[in-house]
């Protein structure tokens, strides 16, 4: 599978919970990104804190000092090892990927990637569905935010309309004022794919791509819910995994050529150890 900026963050997130445990804070984060992420390989708020970082800014400054994509979505896609790791444990999952979040985002940014991460772990634990997944998602986040808020909607109108192309319609009318990476948006627009096709694995991808806005990243997550539902990797169709051949292209540490199954294997091992009792601050 080519590199993808928004696949090398999952493979930053296992380096980290490999060299400082769950219990990593905000600057582990920032040292394990001056260490292995290369700084042409980011964009957006991810540029911004990096370059912050080279100028001496302490995180989680960095997400504040002239940073005006603070609030899309690249957080949310950094999201998904924290649900991983996590299975069955929402609020942890969240916490974990707010202290990653910090670095680059505030606010409705910070609370896109709590909800995704929460939501995955619910998912991961194997005896939830969809609909309560995304409730979980919704547990860690402020009611009135507005991320909270574009995520009931999109629930709601998935709820309302058998037709998808009307609740994508819904959508662009009462988000297309956002940028189209912004994270309230790009979460209304998850959270409907996900609820309309109830889990399903192909049909929470192509709903959530034939939406627009940010459709790679959107789609990542889609899959990733929809992905963990269905229980085992056996059940995802082969036309979806069949063509990325088991590997895997990156700039990060050593991952490039890694096949997805050795990261499943590395991902299974750091959910198994212990977490800790209370984690820091960022």
């Amino acid at each position: 599978m080519p590199e993808d900026d928004d696949l090398n963050y999952p493979l930053l997130n296992l380096l980290l919970l490999q060299r400082h445990g769950r219990n990593f804070t905000t600057h582990d984060v920032a040292t394990t990104w001056l260490d292995e992420l290369p700084a042409a390989r980011t964009f957006t708020a991810e540029r911004v804190a990096y370059r912050n970082l080279l100028n001496g800014i302490p995180p989680p400054r960095t997400a504040r000092h002239h940073n005006p994509f603070r609030e899309w979505i690249g957080a949310l896609i950094r999201a998904d090892v924290h649900g991983w790791t996590n299975p069955g444990d929402p609020a942890a999952a969240a916490e974990q990927a707010y202290r990653d979040a910090c670095l680059t985002h505030t606010g409705n940014g910070v609370y896109g990637a709590m909800f995704a991460a929460a939501t995955i772990a619910r998912a991961a634990s194997g005896t939830a569905d969809v609909h309560e997944s995304l409730a979980a998602g919704l547990t860690v986040v402020p009611e009135d935010s507005r991320l909270a808020k574009a995520v009931r909607h999109g629930v709601q109108l998935a709820g309302k309309h058998a037709d998808f192309d009307e609740v994508v319609d819904h959508l662009h009318a009462t988000y297309g004022s956002y940028h189209w990476v912004h994270v309230v948006p790009n979460a209304a627009l998850l959270a409907a794919a996900l609820t309309h096709a109830d889990g399903d694995f192909t049909a929470s991808i192509t709903r959530v791509v034939s939406g627009g806005w940010d459709t790679d990243s959107t789609g990542a997550t889609a899959g990733s819910v929809a992905g963990l539902l269905s229980g085992h990797p056996e059940a995802l169709p082969d036309r979806w995994t069949a063509p990325l051949k088991n590997r895997l292209a990156t700039s990060v540490g050593g991952f490039h050529g890694t096949g997805f199954d050795a990261l499943a294997d590395l991902t299974a091992r750091l959910t198994a150890e212990p977490a800790p009792q209370e984690a820091p601050r960022p």
